[in-house]
Protein backbone atom coordinates (compact mmCIF):
# COMPACT_ATOMS: atom_id res chain seq x y z
CA UNK A 1 0.00 0.00 0.00
CA UNK A 2 1.24 3.35 -0.88
CA UNK A 3 0.92 6.77 1.13
CA UNK A 4 1.47 10.18 0.22
CA UNK A 5 2.01 13.30 2.83
CA UNK A 6 -0.90 15.65 3.47
CA UNK A 7 -1.34 18.73 1.01
CA UNK A 8 -0.46 22.34 2.97
CA UNK A 9 -3.16 25.12 2.13
CA UNK A 10 -0.92 26.53 -0.31
CA UNK A 11 -0.91 23.49 -2.55
CA UNK A 12 -4.08 23.13 -2.69
CA UNK A 13 -4.92 26.41 -3.09
CA UNK A 14 -2.58 26.20 -6.20
CA UNK A 15 -4.11 23.06 -7.34
CA UNK A 16 -7.39 24.48 -7.18
CA UNK A 17 -6.04 27.57 -9.24
CA UNK A 18 -4.78 24.88 -11.99
CA UNK A 19 -8.03 23.17 -12.05
CA UNK A 20 -10.34 26.12 -12.43
CA UNK A 21 -8.37 27.31 -15.25
CA UNK A 22 -9.38 24.33 -17.55
CA UNK A 23 -12.19 22.99 -15.84
CA UNK A 24 -14.36 26.40 -15.76
CA UNK A 25 -14.43 26.62 -19.52
CA UNK A 26 -16.90 23.22 -18.95
CA UNK A 27 -19.00 24.64 -15.97
CA UNK A 28 -17.28 24.17 -13.37
CA UNK A 29 -16.74 26.67 -10.20
CA UNK A 30 -13.61 27.50 -7.97
CA UNK A 31 -15.65 25.69 -5.14
CA UNK A 32 -16.34 22.87 -7.27
CA UNK A 33 -12.27 22.73 -7.85
CA UNK A 34 -11.61 23.00 -4.24
CA UNK A 35 -13.25 19.66 -3.75
CA UNK A 36 -11.19 17.68 -5.83
CA UNK A 37 -7.80 19.45 -5.48
CA UNK A 38 -6.27 17.05 -2.54
CA UNK A 39 -7.08 14.17 -4.52
CA UNK A 40 -5.69 15.07 -7.69
CA UNK A 41 -2.80 16.75 -5.93
CA UNK A 42 -2.67 12.92 -4.58
CA UNK A 43 -2.81 10.98 -7.96
CA UNK A 44 -0.49 13.25 -9.37
CA UNK A 45 2.25 12.87 -6.68
CA UNK A 46 1.86 9.27 -6.60
CA UNK A 47 1.80 8.86 -10.15
CA UNK A 48 5.69 10.21 -10.28
CA UNK A 49 7.02 8.28 -8.01
CA UNK A 50 5.71 4.97 -9.43
CA UNK A 51 6.73 5.70 -12.87
CA UNK A 52 2.92 5.79 -13.99
CA UNK A 53 1.77 7.50 -17.09
CA UNK A 54 -2.54 7.92 -16.73
CA UNK A 55 -4.07 8.06 -20.00
CA UNK A 56 -8.05 9.15 -20.46
CA UNK A 57 -10.02 8.41 -23.40
CA UNK A 58 -11.79 11.07 -24.48
CA UNK A 59 -15.05 9.98 -23.42
CA UNK A 60 -13.94 10.75 -19.54
CA UNK A 61 -15.06 13.47 -17.20
CA UNK A 62 -13.51 16.79 -17.57
CA UNK A 63 -11.80 16.49 -13.77
CA UNK A 64 -9.93 13.17 -15.17
CA UNK A 65 -8.93 14.23 -18.64
CA UNK A 66 -7.68 17.76 -17.35
CA UNK A 67 -6.85 17.10 -13.63
CA UNK A 68 -4.52 13.85 -13.76
CA UNK A 69 -4.34 12.47 -17.09
CA UNK A 70 -0.76 12.60 -19.08
CA UNK A 71 -2.42 11.75 -22.40
CA UNK A 72 -6.08 11.95 -23.46
CA UNK A 73 -7.35 10.30 -26.83
CA UNK A 74 -9.14 7.47 -28.90
CA UNK A 75 -8.12 3.99 -27.20
CA UNK A 76 -5.75 3.04 -30.33
CA UNK A 77 -3.83 5.96 -30.52
CA UNK A 78 -3.42 5.97 -26.41
CA UNK A 79 -2.10 2.17 -26.84
CA UNK A 80 0.69 3.25 -29.63
CA UNK A 81 1.70 6.56 -26.71
CA UNK A 82 2.87 3.40 -24.06
CA UNK A 83 5.10 1.34 -26.07
CA UNK A 84 7.03 4.53 -26.77
CA UNK A 85 6.97 5.91 -23.32
CA UNK A 86 9.24 5.07 -20.18
CA UNK A 87 6.67 4.35 -17.90
CA UNK A 88 6.34 0.70 -16.35
CA UNK A 89 3.06 1.27 -15.35
CA UNK A 90 -0.11 2.77 -16.95
CA UNK A 91 -3.72 3.70 -15.51
CA UNK A 92 -5.77 3.46 -18.54
CA UNK A 93 -9.08 5.52 -17.51
CA UNK A 94 -11.00 3.54 -20.44
CA UNK A 95 -13.42 0.40 -20.62
CA UNK A 96 -11.88 -2.89 -19.87
CA UNK A 97 -11.16 -3.68 -23.74
CA UNK A 98 -9.33 -0.91 -23.98
CA UNK A 99 -6.75 -1.98 -21.21
CA UNK A 100 -6.54 -5.14 -22.69
CA UNK A 101 -5.43 -3.62 -26.13
CA UNK A 102 -2.69 -1.40 -24.04
CA UNK A 103 -1.60 -4.61 -22.18
CA UNK A 104 -1.23 -6.41 -25.50
CA UNK A 105 0.84 -3.95 -27.28
CA UNK A 106 3.11 -3.59 -23.59
CA UNK A 107 2.71 -7.17 -22.33
CA UNK A 108 6.06 -6.25 -20.01
CA UNK A 109 3.89 -2.98 -18.39
CA UNK A 110 1.59 -2.77 -15.68
CA UNK A 111 -1.31 -1.81 -17.43
CA UNK A 112 -4.21 -1.29 -14.71
CA UNK A 113 -7.88 -0.24 -15.16
CA UNK A 114 -9.48 2.13 -12.53
CA UNK A 115 -12.86 0.20 -12.97
CA UNK A 116 -14.30 -2.66 -14.28
CA UNK A 117 -16.23 -1.19 -17.44
CA UNK A 118 -17.70 -2.71 -20.00
CA UNK A 119 -18.84 -1.97 -23.58
CA UNK A 120 -21.85 -2.68 -25.68
CA UNK A 121 -19.89 -3.47 -28.94
CA UNK A 122 -17.21 -5.34 -26.70
CA UNK A 123 -19.53 -7.59 -25.03
CA UNK A 124 -21.65 -8.09 -28.62
CA UNK A 125 -20.02 -11.10 -29.72
CA UNK A 126 -18.13 -13.97 -28.34
CA UNK A 127 -15.41 -16.18 -29.88
CA UNK A 128 -17.50 -18.63 -30.00
CA UNK A 129 -19.47 -16.22 -32.83
CA UNK A 130 -16.55 -15.41 -34.03
CA UNK A 131 -15.73 -18.98 -34.96
CA UNK A 132 -19.45 -19.65 -35.98
CA UNK A 133 -19.42 -17.01 -38.59
CA UNK A 134 -15.74 -18.58 -40.08
CA UNK A 135 -18.33 -21.77 -40.81
CA UNK A 136 -20.80 -19.56 -42.49
CA UNK A 137 -18.28 -17.93 -44.60
CA UNK A 138 -15.51 -20.01 -44.95
CA UNK A 139 -13.81 -17.85 -47.82
CA UNK A 140 -14.05 -14.72 -45.52
CA UNK A 141 -10.87 -12.66 -43.61
CA UNK A 142 -12.20 -11.81 -40.46
CA UNK A 143 -11.39 -8.24 -39.33
CA UNK A 144 -12.32 -6.92 -36.12
CA UNK A 145 -12.81 -3.68 -35.26
CA UNK A 146 -10.18 -2.41 -32.18
CA UNK A 147 -13.32 -2.20 -30.06
CA UNK A 148 -13.36 -5.91 -28.99
CA UNK A 149 -11.92 -8.14 -26.07
CA UNK A 150 -8.62 -9.86 -26.49
CA UNK A 151 -10.53 -13.19 -27.08
CA UNK A 152 -12.12 -11.90 -29.88
CA UNK A 153 -9.34 -10.86 -31.12
CA UNK A 154 -7.08 -13.64 -30.90
CA UNK A 155 -10.11 -15.30 -33.38
CA UNK A 156 -9.43 -12.58 -36.00
CA UNK A 157 -7.33 -12.42 -38.86
CA UNK A 158 -6.94 -8.59 -39.26
CA UNK A 159 -7.79 -5.49 -36.36
CA UNK A 160 -8.54 -2.01 -37.30
CA UNK A 161 -9.43 1.41 -35.99
CA UNK A 162 -12.39 3.64 -37.22
CA UNK A 163 -9.67 5.94 -38.86
CA UNK A 164 -8.06 2.82 -40.99
CA UNK A 165 -10.99 0.43 -41.66
CA UNK A 166 -11.05 1.46 -44.99
CA UNK A 167 -7.54 1.13 -45.59
CA UNK A 168 -7.17 -1.87 -43.81
CA UNK A 169 -10.10 -3.65 -45.80
CA UNK A 170 -9.29 -2.74 -49.12
CA UNK A 171 -6.01 -3.61 -48.67
CA UNK A 172 -5.97 -7.43 -47.45
CA UNK A 173 -5.78 -9.92 -50.12
CA UNK A 174 -9.64 -11.53 -50.02
CA UNK A 175 -12.59 -10.06 -51.65
CA UNK A 176 -14.85 -11.19 -49.01
CA UNK A 177 -14.74 -9.46 -45.49
CA UNK A 178 -16.29 -10.50 -42.18
CA UNK A 179 -16.39 -7.14 -40.34
CA UNK A 180 -17.15 -7.64 -36.67
CA UNK A 181 -18.92 -6.34 -34.01
CA UNK A 182 -20.10 -3.07 -35.34
CA UNK A 183 -23.08 -3.52 -37.36
CA UNK A 184 -23.54 0.53 -38.42
CA UNK A 185 -19.44 0.74 -38.72
CA UNK A 186 -19.75 -2.42 -41.46
CA UNK A 187 -22.87 -1.38 -43.17
CA UNK A 188 -20.94 2.12 -43.64
CA UNK A 189 -18.17 0.50 -44.80
CA UNK A 190 -20.15 -1.34 -47.40
CA UNK A 191 -20.72 1.95 -49.32
CA UNK A 192 -17.07 2.82 -49.35
CA UNK A 193 -15.61 -0.98 -50.68
CA UNK A 194 -16.67 -2.66 -53.47
CA UNK A 195 -15.94 -6.12 -51.57
CA UNK A 196 -18.51 -8.41 -49.82
CA UNK A 197 -19.00 -7.53 -45.96
CA UNK A 198 -20.47 -9.42 -43.67
CA UNK A 199 -21.42 -7.60 -40.02
CA UNK A 200 -22.53 -8.75 -37.05
CA UNK A 201 -25.07 -6.95 -34.76
CA UNK A 202 -23.53 -5.20 -32.00
CA UNK A 203 -24.36 -1.54 -31.68
CA UNK A 204 -22.65 1.26 -29.47
CA UNK A 205 -24.87 2.04 -26.88
CA UNK A 206 -24.12 6.12 -27.06
CA UNK A 207 -24.39 6.26 -30.93
CA UNK A 208 -27.17 4.25 -31.76
CA UNK A 209 -29.06 6.48 -30.05
CA UNK A 210 -28.87 9.74 -32.60
CA UNK A 211 -31.55 9.96 -35.01
CA UNK A 212 -31.53 12.00 -38.61
CA UNK A 213 -34.38 14.08 -37.55
CA UNK A 214 -32.19 15.71 -35.43
CA UNK A 215 -29.75 16.73 -37.84
CA UNK A 216 -32.07 18.52 -39.46
CA UNK A 217 -33.62 20.47 -37.20
CA UNK A 218 -29.94 21.49 -36.00
CA UNK A 219 -29.44 22.72 -39.55
CA UNK A 220 -32.24 25.29 -39.64
CA UNK A 221 -31.70 26.64 -36.62
CA UNK A 222 -27.70 27.01 -37.17
CA UNK A 223 -27.55 27.36 -41.44
CA UNK A 224 -23.43 27.82 -40.60
CA UNK A 225 -23.27 24.47 -38.63
CA UNK A 226 -20.58 21.70 -39.71
CA UNK A 227 -21.95 18.41 -38.43
CA UNK A 228 -19.73 15.45 -37.53
CA UNK A 229 -20.38 12.19 -36.27
CA UNK A 230 -18.69 8.94 -35.28
CA UNK A 231 -19.01 6.14 -37.96
CA UNK A 232 -20.55 3.96 -35.07
CA UNK A 233 -23.41 5.87 -36.22
CA UNK A 234 -25.75 4.69 -38.70
CA UNK A 235 -25.58 4.84 -42.16
CA UNK A 236 -29.09 7.22 -42.49
CA UNK A 237 -26.87 9.64 -40.15
CA UNK A 238 -23.70 9.27 -41.89
CA UNK A 239 -25.57 10.27 -45.24
CA UNK A 240 -26.62 13.34 -43.60
CA UNK A 241 -23.21 14.52 -41.93
CA UNK A 242 -20.39 16.81 -43.15
CA UNK A 243 -18.00 14.79 -41.96
CA UNK A 244 -18.07 11.37 -40.67
CA UNK A 245 -14.82 9.47 -39.07
CA UNK A 246 -13.53 8.70 -35.05
CA UNK A 247 -12.78 10.96 -32.42
CA UNK A 248 -9.05 11.91 -33.21
CA UNK A 249 -10.31 12.33 -36.95
CA UNK A 250 -13.30 14.67 -35.41
CA UNK A 251 -10.69 16.76 -33.45
CA UNK A 252 -8.30 17.19 -36.17
CA UNK A 253 -11.04 18.50 -38.54
CA UNK A 254 -12.31 20.87 -36.00
CA UNK A 255 -8.75 21.99 -35.40
CA UNK A 256 -8.18 22.78 -38.77
CA UNK A 257 -11.49 24.06 -40.00
CA UNK A 258 -12.67 27.83 -40.20
CA UNK A 259 -16.21 27.05 -39.44
CA UNK A 260 -17.52 28.99 -35.83
CA UNK A 261 -20.03 26.27 -35.28
CA UNK A 262 -20.15 22.77 -34.57
CA UNK A 263 -22.03 19.63 -33.66
CA UNK A 264 -20.68 16.57 -32.92
CA UNK A 265 -22.64 13.57 -32.96
CA UNK A 266 -21.21 11.56 -30.17
CA UNK A 267 -20.25 10.68 -26.74
CA UNK A 268 -20.29 13.99 -24.18
CA UNK A 269 -16.61 13.61 -23.32
CA UNK A 270 -16.05 14.67 -26.55
CA UNK A 271 -18.03 17.86 -26.46
CA UNK A 272 -16.00 18.67 -22.99
CA UNK A 273 -13.20 18.43 -24.94
CA UNK A 274 -14.02 20.84 -27.59
CA UNK A 275 -15.61 23.33 -25.51
CA UNK A 276 -11.64 22.67 -23.41
CA UNK A 277 -9.81 23.00 -26.02
CA UNK A 278 -10.73 25.21 -28.11
CA UNK A 279 -12.76 27.97 -26.38
CA UNK A 280 -13.76 29.92 -29.58
CA UNK A 281 -16.06 27.46 -31.30
CA UNK A 282 -19.21 26.62 -30.59
CA UNK A 283 -21.14 23.48 -30.12
CA UNK A 284 -24.94 23.28 -30.50
CA UNK A 285 -27.12 20.28 -30.34
CA UNK A 286 -26.94 16.65 -27.93
CA UNK A 287 -24.49 14.25 -27.28
CA UNK A 288 -25.11 10.99 -25.48
CA UNK A 289 -23.72 9.65 -22.71
CA UNK A 290 -21.61 6.37 -22.11
CA UNK A 291 -22.40 4.62 -19.08
CA UNK A 292 -19.22 2.27 -19.31
CA UNK A 293 -16.94 5.14 -19.31
CA UNK A 294 -18.46 7.49 -16.75
CA UNK A 295 -18.20 4.59 -14.22
CA UNK A 296 -14.61 5.84 -13.60
CA UNK A 297 -14.24 8.43 -10.92
CA UNK A 298 -10.81 9.64 -9.04
CA UNK A 299 -11.19 7.55 -6.26
CA UNK A 300 -10.82 4.61 -8.33
CA UNK A 301 -7.84 5.70 -10.12
CA UNK A 302 -6.25 6.68 -6.64
CA UNK A 303 -6.89 3.20 -5.46
CA UNK A 304 -5.26 1.48 -8.58
CA UNK A 305 -2.28 2.81 -7.91
CA UNK A 306 -1.90 2.99 -3.87
CA UNK A 307 -3.67 -0.62 -3.44
CA UNK A 308 -4.66 -2.17 -6.87
CA UNK A 309 -7.79 -4.73 -6.19
CA UNK A 310 -6.97 -8.10 -8.75
CA UNK A 311 -10.10 -6.91 -11.02
CA UNK A 312 -7.89 -3.39 -11.44
CA UNK A 313 -4.74 -5.13 -12.97
CA UNK A 314 -4.84 -6.34 -16.87
CA UNK A 315 -3.85 -9.82 -17.15
CA UNK A 316 -4.36 -11.92 -20.50
CA UNK A 317 -4.09 -15.57 -20.86
CA UNK A 318 -1.05 -15.68 -22.97
CA UNK A 319 -2.11 -18.17 -25.32
CA UNK A 320 -5.32 -15.71 -26.01
CA UNK A 321 -2.17 -12.83 -25.93
CA UNK A 322 -0.08 -14.44 -28.51
CA UNK A 323 -3.18 -14.93 -30.70
CA UNK A 324 -4.94 -11.65 -30.47
CA UNK A 325 -1.31 -9.83 -30.85
CA UNK A 326 -1.38 -11.24 -34.35
CA UNK A 327 -4.79 -9.60 -35.68
CA UNK A 328 -2.46 -6.01 -34.28
CA UNK A 329 0.53 -6.93 -35.88
CA UNK A 330 -1.24 -8.31 -39.29
CA UNK A 331 -2.67 -4.74 -39.50
CA UNK A 332 0.50 -2.89 -38.56
CA UNK A 333 1.80 -4.90 -41.54
CA UNK A 334 -0.70 -3.27 -43.65
CA UNK A 335 0.01 0.20 -42.09
CA UNK A 336 3.51 0.05 -43.00
CA UNK A 337 2.23 -1.50 -46.63
CA UNK A 338 -0.36 0.95 -47.70
CA UNK A 339 2.38 3.98 -46.01
CA UNK A 340 5.26 2.62 -48.48
CA UNK A 341 2.68 2.79 -51.43
CA UNK A 342 1.71 6.70 -50.48
CA UNK A 343 5.77 7.36 -50.45
CA UNK A 344 6.19 5.64 -54.17
CA UNK A 345 3.21 7.32 -55.43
Amino acid sequence: MTTTKTPTTNEINQETDRLFRNLEKVGWTEDDCALIAPMTLEINTLKKEQNAIILAHSYQTPDIMYGIADFIGDSYALSRIVTEHEAKKVVFCSVHFMGETAKLLNPDKEVLVPAVAGCSLAESITPEDVRALREKHPNAAVVCYVNTTAAVKAECDYCCTSSNVVSIVEAIPYDEIIFIPDEFMGKNLRSMTEKTIHTWTGRCIVHETFTPDKIDEIRLQHPDVKILAHTECSPAIIAKVDVAGGTAGMLNYIRSSDAHTFMVITECGLTDRIRTEFPDKEVVGTCSLCPYMKKIMLKDILKALKNPSPDQIIIIDPEIATQARKSLDNMFKLEETIQQLKIRL
